[in-house]
């Protein structure tokens, strides 16, 4: 079993509830933190002082307060202590049901678990833990289906950005406009309509409205 393990979760229960785990998986070092950026400096610490993590628990979503952080989600979290260390081992702990997000967590930040929060939530992060000590990946059961799903692997930022406007009513000829003043590249008109286009083809919509639905119910946006 793993002999270090971190926890980041800002709510005080569900950290409880992952270090009572880990005690009866007899895990020796249990350490935790409620900030992201709190947590990338840990890591960095144990690596410097040779006793790095062997295991990450993190929630994906962290309420803003008077601290000013640097990393924002449990996303940004992983990616930046996978860079730092490669031999870490991560399981994403959170309620979170997008199959978007879901799925970039393995396929993008190489998580190698994701445990739903709910009712079975103690019982599938033993399992978790266990098939990442071997090496294995775990996705809670209602969400395994996810990683089958090919639709949603092939969706990049990009797209969600564009999915996100179209939503929110930003017309197609204004997005132009709208990209740029974001700041997000590419935003060129004939950009734009190709990659609405792509995406209405993919999904098989009918029209703009018609592909918001179908990206809301696939749980894109």
């Amino acid at each position: 079993m793993f002999r270090k393990v971190l926890v980041v979760d800002d709510v005080d229960l569900n950290d409880i509830a992952v270090m009572q785990v880990l005690k009866e998986l007899k895990v020796p070092t249990i350490e935790s933190s409620k900030y992201c950026d709190d947590a990338l400096l840990k890591i960095k610490r144990a690596l410097q002082d040779n006793q790095p993590y062997e295991l990450l628990i993190t929630d994906l979503s962290f309420k803003e307060d008077y601290k000013t952080s640097i990393l924002n989600s449990g996303e940004e979290l992983i990616e930046a202590a996978k860079k730092i260390d490669s031999n870490l081992r991560a399981i994403a702990f959170s309620v979170e049901d997008k199959p978007y997000r879901i799925k970039a967590l393995f396929d993008k930040y190489k998580v190698d678990g994701f445990v739903l929060k709910g009712r079975r939530s103690i019982e599938e992060l033993k399992t978790a833990i266990s098939n990442a000590h071997n090496a294995e990946k775990f996705i809670s059961s209602e969400l395994s289906n996810i990683l089958k799903t090919k639709s949603v692997g092939e969706i990049d930022d990009f797209d969600i950005k564009v999915l996100h406007y179209l939503s929110v009513g930003i017309q197609q000829e204004n997005m132009e406009a709208t990209l740029k003043e974001a700041g997000i590249t590419p935003n060129s008109k004939s950009t734009v309509e190709k990659r609405i286009a792509k995406l209405k083809d993919y999904f098989k919509a009918n029209n703009t409205v018609h592909l918001v639905v179908i990206a809301k119910d696939l749980g894109i946006i």
